[in-house]
């Protein structure tokens, strides 16, 4: 089946992925989307009970088949304290710094449903008041939000319906530049989540793919345990579709594929990462291979429950991880025609 990777689509659903709050452990209402776009592109998918959502779409082969997964929950936040001031402290959900969300608008999602906006503070901001502005360590001690509504106590704040354990959620601040750039929060990994989504309405409705592929869109992975499990019994091969890693020392930059070698966890399969690498080739697809030294995905996490699979990692390169991450278009052509060459490959290939 021919492949035209389109732009404007992707770049549509990837906006409405990143727009839709949901750090991890808070992630109901973008799976309610994944669920939905699953049933547009009538696909069958399960529903774990972790919530993750498991689509398949029927091979040529139905006795090999692959996994493709990316994952939609983000880092995020939780109300650790309500201070006497009416500020709140907080407790971080995901691997990132405080320094990565100063100054950034959140909102507050309350048990009814509410949510309340605000802004995360260093509590000593003020430059006109404390000397320690420009020098103080950004902590939990001293890293707070900023609540924007009329209040001065805990009292007044719980009266709000906001309490202990509430999900905090950062604005993704979302554009595309004229330049080709794509600068969001959490393009990992809804970056690549809308570009497997893409692929499956591609193969949708088709007899073309070789094997019987599962499109699993999970939502724990940024704590470690996203795609884990209900990996389907006649699965060979997993690839984690994810970010690549920029930064000193690195091969992976914003305009290819990057293709991991290895992260923290340790090598990915050797065969089925040459064959990645060998798909690039023989299509002309640009991309990096690359090592990524603080670093975990739902392919790792599989391996180290006990999958028996071969696992594989590659995904668009991402700009200030964790932090206000960015990527360009190239990156993410080359990824969506890494994807679609390799659902398009037989096993063993």
């Amino acid at each position: 089946m021919a492949y035209s990777w389109n732009e404007q689509e992707t770049l549509a659903i990837l906006e409405e992925l990143v727009t839709t709050p949901s750090p991890s452990g808070y992630t109901m209402q973008v799976m309610k989307k994944i669920e939905k776009y699953f049933d547009q592109i009538q696909v069958p998918y399960i529903t774990t009970n972790k919530g993750g959502v498991i689509a398949t779409i029927k091979g040529q082969d139905d006795e090999r088949h692959r996994l493709l997964t990316a994952h939609v929950d983000t880092l995020g936040a939780m109300v650790k304290e309500i201070k006497p001031s009416g500020r709140l402290k907080l407790s971080l959900v995901g691997g990132f710094k405080f320094n990565a969300i100063e100054g950034e608008n959140c909102l507050i999602h309350t048990s009814t449903g509410a949510a309340i906006s605000g802004t995360i503070l260093l509590h000593q901001t003020t430059v006109h008041v404390y000397r320690d502005s420009g020098t103080a360590e950004r902590t939990a001690d001293n890293m707070e939000v900023r609540l924007d509504m009329k209040c001065d106590s805990a009292e007044q704040v719980r009266a709000q319906g906001i309490e202990v354990g509430d999900f905090i959620s950062f604005d993704p601040r979302f554009t595309k530049t004229e330049s080709g750039f794509v600068k969001s929060r959490h393009l990992d990994d809804k970056a690549s989540t809308a570009l497997v989504l893409e692929l499956a309405k591609h193969f949708s409705g088709s007899d073309t793919l070789p094997h019987t592929t599962h499109f699993y869109i999970s939502n724990n992975e940024e704590i470690g345990y996203g795609g884990n499990s209900n990996i389907p019994a006649k699965t060979e091969e997993y690839i984690a579709v994810d970010m690549g890693a920029i930064g000193d020392g690195q091969a992976s930059d914003e305009y290819t594929v990057s293709i991991c070698a290895k992260d923290s966890s340790g090598p990915y399969h050797y065969g089925l990462t040459r064959h990645l690498i060998a798909l690039a080739k023989k299509q002309d697809i640009d991309y990096k291979v690359d090592i990524y030294p603080y670093y975990g995905s739902d392919a790792s996490a599989a391996i180290g429950a006990g999958a028996d699979v071969k696992h594989a990692l590659f995904g668009p390169g991402i700009e200030a991880s964790h932090a206000y991450e960015r990527t360009h278009v190239d990156s993410l052509k080359a990824t969506a025609e890494l994807l679609h060459a390799y659902a398009s490959s037989p096993i063993g290939s």
